[in-house]
């Protein structure tokens, strides 16, 4: 598991602000995804008063690939794998009857989506792929 961010100042960690390193560290601690409206609650103590305080927040986390955005959840999960910002494809494992999500890598996924796309005269500069089923635990 990721470890959490702690706040050094205004401009912590990496050159994230107190906000981000904020959010992140509820993604971190959640362990799994959360919508924008859920970090918000855990955050209150914090002075999140706003929703835009955390969309704010989260563009920039997912613009650096810290954070994934989960498009079927409409939910947000930190990125449990370094650097995977420079990957061409992120894929998500999530279980629709727990909620567990696994983040994984493939690197021959990530060619056969390029080609698929470049066969369709398409510049493939990211995906996502959300597969949806139940984990080993639960089937």
């Amino acid at each position: 598991m990721k470890q959490p961010i702690h706040d050094h100042g205004d401009s912590g960690s990496d050159g994230l602000t107190r906000n981000q390193i904020l959010v992140l560290n509820a993604l971190v601690a959640a362990g799994g995804p959360l919508s924008a409206y859920g970090i918000l609650d855990q955050l209150r103590e914090e002075g999140f008063r706003a929703p835009l305080q955390v969309y704010r927040a989260l563009e920039k986390l997912v613009d650096q690939g810290k954070v994934h955005r989960l498009e079927s959840l409409n939910a947000f999960v930190a990125c449990s794998h370094p650097g995977c910002d420079s990957q061409e494809a992120v894929i998500f494992a999530i279980c629709t009857d727990c909620g567990r999500v696994d983040e994984l890598t493939d690197a021959g996924i990530g060619r056969q989506l390029q080609a698929v796309a470049s066969s369709a005269d398409f510049r493939l500069a990211k995906s996502t792929v959300e597969l949806r089923g139940s984990c080993l635990h639960c089937s």
